[in-house]
């Protein structure tokens, strides 16, 4: 299905290698926001196109490194509502954090103009998402595109993590989605770089099931932990309460999701 449909904007997921999922559903759902907000390796664009919907005051920069992740997502961003408040960057994430970095390449339908940090000097965000990739430990797809999304080998999760802080201003956020299987490595990883833990949300797709899913935002600056324990589904397999509020503005019923 190389269309989706949320209620607001449709994705084109023609040529990007990573499909739209529950993973971006729920961090999009619940990622905390800011009026500058970063989505690191944007993929089709659908996270960026969630927070900028949940947050109508805030400009979104998106970046990705692959060449079919950007077709996609450029087409998704001009198509959107929400068009003048995307920015895209064909660029992996080592090179758009470079101060040294002279010049990156931005998508067709966005402003030509310099980078907010091209004209002030700074590259802070008030909020950083992304749905990193995590297949450290398992065979790369034979897919380029598809291995650059899935392994760290392009993106170790200590690039990520020192990168996001360093990009985020004091007491900015830092939400990723995390399997459980990598869940003590990341976490290790964020509080060495100096993270605090400010939401645990624990996602289980079925009661009686281990949590699937973590999202976690952390902050840049210190604070106190709350613990979520969410389910997706009741014990008969229908979408719960919970699942449905928090998707209720986004996704078109029924909900489809892998």
């Amino acid at each position: 299905m190389n269309l989706f449909h949320f209620q607001q904007f449709t994705i084109d997921q023609s040529h990007a290698a990573m499909k739209v999922g529950t993973d971006s559903d729920l961090l999009g759902a619940l990622a905390a926001g800011g009026k500058r907000i970063l989505d690191i390796g944007t993929g089709t664009g659908v996270l960026a196109l969630l927070m900028a919907q949940r947050f109508p005051d805030a400009h979104v920069t998106a970046i990705d490194i692959d060449e079919n992740a950007i077709i996609d997502a450029t087409t998704n961003f001009a198509n959107s509502p929400f068009s003048e408040r995307l920015t895209l960057y064909h660029t992996s994430l080592q090179d758009f954090v470079s101060p040294n970095s002279q010049e990156l390449s931005t998508s067709p339908q966005v402003s030509e103009s310099p980078s907010p940090w091209e004209r002030t000097g700074e590259r802070f965000f008030d909020s950083i998402i992304c749905n990193p990739p995590y297949f450290d430990r398992s065979l790369e797809a034979p897919d380029k595109s598809r291995a650059r999304a899935r392994h760290t080998s392009s993106l170790t999760f200590k690039e990520l993590i020192s990168s996001a802080y360093q990009l985020l201003v004091d007491g900015g956020t830092f939400s990723v989605c995390i399997p459980p299987e990598v869940l003590s490595i990341f976490s290790a990883e964020c509080l060495l770089t100096g993270f605090w833990l400010q939401h645990n949300y624990q996602i289980k797709s079925l009661p009686h099931k281990p949590p699937k899913r973590y999202i976690l935002i952390y902050k840049k600056g210190r604070t106190e932990c709350t613990d979520h324990e969410h389910c997706m589904r009741n014990a008969d397999h229908s979408y719960s309460e919970w699942y449905k509020k928090i998707t209720g503005d986004f996704l078109k019923p029924p909900v489809k999701l892998s």
